[in-house]
């Protein structure tokens, strides 16, 4: 199977190199870590073992050409760029599986490509990028994969014991809907609180944004105060409660469960602070604004993610794209 990665950084580095390492035709689009990977191949440490592959490295889409399937691993900022970056690598049979965050990505693709070529999944893994051509995976990896706007189908579970034969345990979703918005209960919360903690609790109480930031603020520190901790609570019943409205049946007692996982792991930096440090843009309308849309179109109270909005939209605008320190 000819697969293309599109997007190769900490995501589509790993799972694209899991791929490759069990012996899967994997080509990736790469902008600087071009050279790195060209020259010394893609190098994962882990603790569940470090390796080095040596996939197909091209610096065009139309160097790749058309690919069986298609691993779309951008940060949604880039969704400008899927026509220019994914329609050379595109056939007859060619199959896309998104790996973005947030919502409104399939959507997108969808519009370009048709619906029926598209997949969606939804990656649960700790992941950086360190340097060109090193990816530090730091825990878990798992896949939850399903179809766009349908049941899964034959092809959906041939992808997904294509993941498990590499390594990457990976499961099919019967509703993909579903999934992405349980995943959103965890990246609403960590991802946005982190980086909204860098302007202080006052502003999300209603208070303006000071002109000078603090640092973002990890995982452990989020649980480890109780006031911000009560803040990820309730975001996290704040989005249940939307997806419920819309049907997808999120049980309550998921929240509970994500905060604890979330603690065991220690001091964790999700990709938005990661983002935010490095002076990068935000991937605000997949991940904030679009849900905000979607819940406040059920009816359901959103009052925190309201603020949670307001205020990184506020601190965007105060700091488009600055590097903190720099």
């Amino acid at each position: 199977m000819k697969i293309g990665v599109i997007g190769a950084g900490a995501l589509g580095g790993f799972y694209g190199g899991k791929l490759c390492r069990t012996g899967e035709d994997v080509h990736f689009l790469l902008r600087g870590d071009y050279e790195a990977v060209k020259s010394n191949g893609l190098r994962i440490q882990s603790a569940e073992g470090d390796f080095t592959v040596y996939p197909h490295a091209h610096d065009t889409p139309e160097a790749i050409g058309p690919c069986d399937l298609v691993l779309v691993a951008l940060k949604t900022t880039a969704n400008e760029f899927f026509a220019e970056l994914i329609t050379p690598l595109v056939g007859k049979h060619t199959a896309i599986l998104c790996l973005q965050n947030g919502l409104g990505n399939c959507e997108q693709l969808a519009e370009l490509f048709g619906a029926e070529k598209i997949l969606g999944g939804l990656c649960f893994v700790c992941l950086n990028r360190s340097v060109p051509g090193v990816i530090q995976h730091l825990a878990f990896g798992k896949i939850i994969m399903g179809e766009y706007t349908r049941p899964p189908q034959k092809r959906t579970r041939a992808f997904a014991a294509l993941f498990k034969e590499s390594g990457v345990p990976c499961t099919v979703a019967e509703n993909l809907e579903q999934g992405l918005w349980g995943k959103l209960v965890w990246n609403i919360p960590f991802n946005g609180l982190g980086v909204a903690a860098a302007a202080g609790l006052p502003a999300l109480e209603g208070a303006p944004i000071p002109e000078t930031l603090g640092p973002v603020w990890p995982t452990d520190q989020l649980l480890a105060d109780l006031d911000w901790e009560n803040w990820v609570r309730v975001l996290m019943d704040e989005i249940i409660a939307a997806a419920n409205a819309k049907g997808l049946e999120i049980k309550t007692e998921l929240a509970k469960a994500m905060i604890e996982r979330t603690r065991a792991m220690g001091e964790y930096r999700a990709s938005t602070l990661i983002d935010f440090e490095n002076g990068q843009p935000l991937e605000l309308e997949s991940m904030f604004y679009e849900p905000l849309r979607q819940a406040q179109s059920t009816g359901v109270p959103m009052p925190r993610l309201e603020a949670l909005v307001r205020v990184l939209s506020e601190i965007t605008v105060k700091n488009p794209h600055k590097k903190l320190n720099a």
